[in-house]
């Protein structure tokens, strides 16, 4: 092969200039006519045919027979997994790329909002001109599979060198891009949109919106007939393009009788949403030419979303409601329901279960108000009971009183007793397993007693709360489960009490059709797969507002949506939640004093001045033993109360005990007293390399301040593995240390487990960071273990400081060395001292030179990295830290 090149060369140079010139002719006629069976042979196939809507010329005036031919599009990643899952085979991670105009645009805003509903991971940045692009990829990995632009003119005026670098990224890793167009008063009226072959015609009024039914965008959106009426706004545009890699995804007529000249007098269709098939430049996009304002923008652009990333991001097809009436019984005279009320409810019920299979309204009573109305309402309360069997039913309290007012479980379970009488004397089935408390009391923030009794009296599986994490936004409303309820979220459905006439509906009734056709109620359809809606008794007596609302809701997702929704009974409803997010099983608990509604409908008992100020989080054999007994020598400190299991240590953020719930670990404090002075602490040492401790830490005592004690990771991994020794750990003592940090991959089970235990926490750096996601780094101090063991008086002058404390003691007083155990003691009267027990100044053998020089050389690079994070955090280095960098020059 080599030879035949050498010939090949040798015949080119020899030959004359005019037969290299004459080839030179025939190669380029070659290419050409070669583009051209491309150009015009292929395009011809992916074109729409001669009646299609098209962004150029064409565009039927019938809006019913939309014949857009299927477009060719560039090859997707085949990628398959539940919303939201990223799968091993992918090269992108499941992040989003946002760019904003600023960080409190409301388009920038409403794009954050959709993402986070739909639970998608996503990064904001400020849109660069001419700055840096965040870093797009990880070693061999894409950081994001998705980029949106909330104004795609800063991606088209990129400079050429971060445009160059983002478009070749979207090509290599098949990512594509999301842009918006928004028209202002110095926006041209038509304008070719930079290097690519397409224009915009802005500032227009539209009306009449269709779906294109042949777009290959569309999942939930369904194409149907359409939208008559004028879309908002008077600022929006329109796209025209002769070039085959645009297809229109939303099209609309000009509100005024003229057309865009460039466009034909046959354009009455204009797409203003169109969907870049990716032949053009190799990357794909959907491009819209105004906000998300308009409610069918919004829905697009989830299936925009979908689309673009594989459905890596995409919601699935299925939804499912439970209708909840609450307060039956309970409303007040001349708001209940009637005969011809519940004669209604029952044949919506029936009309509701031809487009929601199983769909049920589940009613919540309390027994104590029946036949509380008038003499026709009492009828209706008659009706109801009569077809019990016709609906699902929950229990309330039997007087309707919030049940964080009880504070004794025996007398919370007697009124649920009343109450389970009352059902069981009118047929009212007692198994559902689901209950609701009044306005949510006691169900978030968790009261016990709520959880013991329901579960003594109607065996509750099953609650829901729109208090969870917190009531605002809605979006974020979230479900767990504690003490083996599961707790789901609840939403509203703008339909209250008070909300019972049609013409009286506060702002007008055309806010509440607003909110079920495209507004707040479809979208909570929309982006969330299970939806509880809290209604209540007096919304299906008057006008029946509530029958108006889910009829109406019902028949606008039919019309524009491809969902399938169904109901499931509670207990069944939170299976399939939690089968869908099983992440949310574990709570995170509150600070419940820093939400206004969530100290309402908390105990008066209970007081956040029970919580510790301070936490100390170790690490473990680091000397938080001893600095435990010093800050308890403070007059103004309390420690906790020991643990009958972990002794000094609650162990409340890292482990089992997390899920006993907030009452359970202020029960380790005692009640504070009227001073100011209060001030309570706690140590917990394996809290430091949990990796849950540090959220958790932080939603609950998010003021906290927080105290880490570092020796020389070596030392702290040999003083863990003598610490098994003499607490006969079987591995330890079979083990030599340096066989137990030396150890490989394949090295039995219970041996890594020990390795873990002695190397993991020594990784300092990587440990802090994560407490410093959480808190701010002045909330945090380090402290030289080092410094502690041999000058502790100092040490504590500098946390005296630290925390604030008003009375400044000295421990140079309090404090005393003893010879004999080898460390400073607390020096009682009389000269006498109070030390730590016999587990603690052990000795033991030094360690042995060669794993001294292995531990060397594994922690250098996590010391280097720990005297960067504590020079960023203006914190000294410790005197073993500056030793240990002197040995990695």
């Amino acid at each position: 092969m080599l030879g035949c090149v050498t010939r090949v060369r040798r015949l080119v140079r020899h030959l004359p200039l005019q037969t290299s010139l004459l080839l030179l002719f025939l190669f380029c006629t070659v290419s050409v006519f070669i583009s051209a069976y491309f150009l015009y042979g292929v395009k011809r196939e992916l074109e729409p045919s001669a009646g299609a809507v098209s962004g150029a010329e064409g565009a039927s005036a019938d809006s019913d027979d939309l014949r857009v031919t299927p477009s060719r599009l560039l090859p997707l990643r085949s990628v398959s997994g539940g919303p939201g899952v990223d799968t091993g085979g992918a090269r992108t991670d499941p992040v989003v790329l946002v760019f904003v105009e600023s960080q409190y645009s409301q388009l920038g805003q409403e794009i954050v909002a959709i993402l986070e509903s739909g639970r998608f991971r996503y990064r904001t940045e400020i849109s660069p001109g001419k700055g840096d692009m965040p870093t797009l990829t990880d070693k061999e990995r894409g950081r994001f599979t998705l980029v949106i632009y909330e104004n795609i003119l800063k991606y088209v005026n990129l400079d050429a060198w971060n445009r160059e670098l983002l478009d070749k990224y979207c090509v290599e890793y098949g990512v594509g891009i999301i842009g918006f167009f928004k028209a202002n008063e110095n926006s041209l009226l038509s304008a070719q949109l930079k290097g690519f072959p397409l224009f915009l015609h802005s500032n227009l009024g539209l009306k009449d919106c269709t779906v294109n039914p042949k777009s290959p965008l569309l999942f939930i959106t369904r194409s149907g007939q359409p939208l008559p009426g004028p879309l908002p706004g008077d600022d929006w545009t329109v796209f025209q393009s002769n070039h085959s890699t645009y297809e229109p995804v939303l099209l609309a007529k000009t509100q005024s009788a003229e057309s865009i000249a460039s466009m034909g007098q046959n354009a009455a269709l204009l797409p203003s949403v169109v969907q870049d098939l990716g032949l053009h430049d190799g990357i794909q996009r959907v491009l819209f030419g105004n906000n998300l304002v308009f409610w069918l923008h919004k829905l697009v652009f989830v299936d925009a979303v979908a689309f673009l990333t594989g459905k890596r991001l995409s919601l699935s097809l299925e939804r499912y409601i439970l209708v909840d009436i609450d307060d039956i019984f309970v409303g007040k005279e001349g708001t209940r329901m009637k005969v011809p009320d519940v004669k209604a409810l029952l044949e919506t019920q029936r009309e509701l279960r031809t487009h929601v299979p199983n769909f049920t309204f589940n009613l919540g009573f309390s027994g104590k108000f029946f036949h509380a109305g008038s003499e026709e309402e009492d009828l209706g309360d008659d009706l109801l009971l009569s077809s019990v069997k016709e609906f699902w039913w929950f229990p309330h309290m039997w007087s309707h009183m919030q049940p964080h007012l009880f504070h004794n479980q025996s007398v919370l379970a007697e009124q649920m007793l009343l109450n389970k009488n009352f059902a069981m004397e009118h047929g009212i089935p007692t198994n559902m397993g689901y209950a609701v408390a009044p306005h949510h009391s006691g169900v978030y923030p968790v009261h016990m007693q709520l959880y013991d009794a329901w579960k003594k009296v109607w065996g509750i599986k099953v609650t829901s709360t729109e208090e969870y994490p917190h009531l605002k936004p809605a979006r974020f409303r979230r479900g767990f489960i504690h003490s083996g309820i599961s707790v789901l979220p609840r939403q509203t459905c703008g339909l209250f009490t008070h909300t019972i006439f049609y013409k009286d509906y506060p702002g007008s009734p055309n806010e509440l059709d607003k909110l079920i056709n495209g507004g707040e109620l479809f979208l909570t359809v929309l982006l969330n797969p299970v939806s509880i809606f809290m209604t209540h008794l007096s919304n299906y007596g008057n006008d029946r507002l509530g029958l108006y609302t889910f009829k109406s809701l019902m028949m606008f997702v039919q019309t524009w949506t491809n969902l399938k929704v169904q109901t499931l009974p509670p207990v069944q409803l939170a299976q399939k939640y939690f089968s869908l997010f099983p992440s949310e099983r574990d709570p995170l608990w509150q600070d419940p004093c820093e939400d206004k509604r969530h100290k309402d409908i908390w105990s008066k008992e209970k007081t956040c001045d029970r919580f510790p100020k301070l936490l100390v989080i170790g690490p473990q054999k680091t000397g938080t033993t001893a600095l435990y007994l010093f800050l308890g020598m403070h007059p103004d400190l309390t420690s906790n109360y020991p643990s009958k299991e972990t002794f000094e240590e609650i162990q409340f953020f890292n482990g089992h005990n997390y899920h006993r719930g907030i009452d359970w670990y202020m029960e380790y404090f005692p009640l504070p007293s009227n001073t100011s002075s209060d001030y309570y602490f706690e140590k917990s040492a394996n809290y430091f390399d949990s990796e849950v401790a540090a959220q958790r830490a932080a939603a609950l005592l998010p003021k906290a301040k927080i105290i880490t004690i570092l020796i020389n990771p070596a030392d702290r991994a040999y003083s863990w593995y003598q610490h098994q020794r003499a607490h006969d750990d079987p591995v330890a003592l079979t083990y030599s240390f340096h066989d137990v940090i030396t150890a490989g991959y394949d090295a039995p089970v219970k041996l890594r487990v020990l390795q873990n235990r002695c190397l993991l926490p020594g990784w300092y750096a990587i440990h802090l960071e994560r407490w410093l996601n959480y808190y701010h780094s002045s909330q945090l101090l380090v402290l030289d273990g080092q410094m502690l063991k041999t000058e502790p008086a100092s040490v504590m002058d500098k946390v005296q400081k630290y925390l604030g404390l008003t009375n400044i003691i000295n421990y140079h007083k309090i404090l005393a060395f003893d010879p004999k155990k080898g460390f400073w003691c607390q020096l009682l009267e009389g000269g006498k001292t109070k030390c730590l027990g016999k587990s603690k100044g052990r000795k033991y053998p030094d360690m042995d030179h060669e794993s001294q020089m292995f531990l060397r050389v594994y922690y250098r690079d996590h010391n280097i990295e720990l005297s960067k994070l504590l020079y960023r955090m203006g914190q000294p280095l410790p005197g073993w830290l500056r030793e240990e960098l002197v040995h990695t020059r």
